[in-house]
């Protein structure tokens, strides 16, 4: 049963990021996204989106279709977990869709940001459930849908690389359905604290490259 949702939570949850993105956005506005990303988003998300704060996700490589997705979701408000209310649904609420899809296209040709590896054996911990998933629990592999290297897709998510006290308070938010998408609540549900720390150490270790 648990398998089923988890599979149901994957489609709908493609179906929701697969946001439009064009590859032909007007010079004038790729200027104007680059404006808005070093003069008011860089003020949390650092410049090129490598912040250097833990509570502020790296948008640096992010793929676009997720990003977009996410900025409309910031701005319809229908993101709900506590920095999307705090922070987000501010700043997003007068981003057209042109706009949304120029900082979308400006982040994902960023540098993703290098790996910072601290406990090893958290980070080994974490990496066993990445990859192989929690058989007793019927947890999956995060990386059959993040990708073996946590570099992500269009559809999912690049990880490599992100804070892991960003990624920590996210898999909460999921666990608990402050953000409720129906995959990762499934798959983050039986998910004890030690667990989730150690994937989200695992992640901020990995280059994003």
């Amino acid at each position: 049963m648990k398998a089923q949702m988890i599979v149901l939570g994957t489609s709908l949850f493609m179906l929701a990021s697969a946001a439009g993105h064009s590859a032909d956005i007007d010079p004038a506005l790729k200027s104007a996204a680059q404006h808005v990303a070093v003069t008011t988003c860089a003020t949390c998300h650092g410049p090129q989106g490598r912040s250097s704060a833990p509570k502020f996700p790296v948008l640096a490589g992010q793929h676009a279709n997720y990003l977009v997705a996410q900025m409309k979701a910031f701005k319809a408000q229908t993101r709900g977990d506590p920095d999307a209310l705090g922070y987000m649904w501010g700043m997003a609420a007068p981003l057209d869709d042109e706009m949304i899809a120029a900082l979308a296209d400006y982040y994902s040709a960023q540098t993703p940001a290098r790996g910072r590896a601290d406990d090893a054996a958290a980070i080994a911990r974490g990496a066993d459930i990445f990859t192989n998933g929690v058989a007793a629990t019927g947890i999956p592999p995060c990386a059959s849908c993040h990708g073996a290297n946590a570099a992500g897709t269009d559809d999912f998510p690049r990880l490599a690389g992100q804070h892991a006290q960003y990624l920590l308070k996210q898999l909460r938010s999921f666990q608990s359905n402050l953000r409720n998408v129906a995959v990762m609540h499934g798959v983050t549900q039986e998910l004890k604290t030690p667990e989730l720390t150690a994937v989200a150490a695992y992640l901020q270790s990995l280059s994003g490259s």
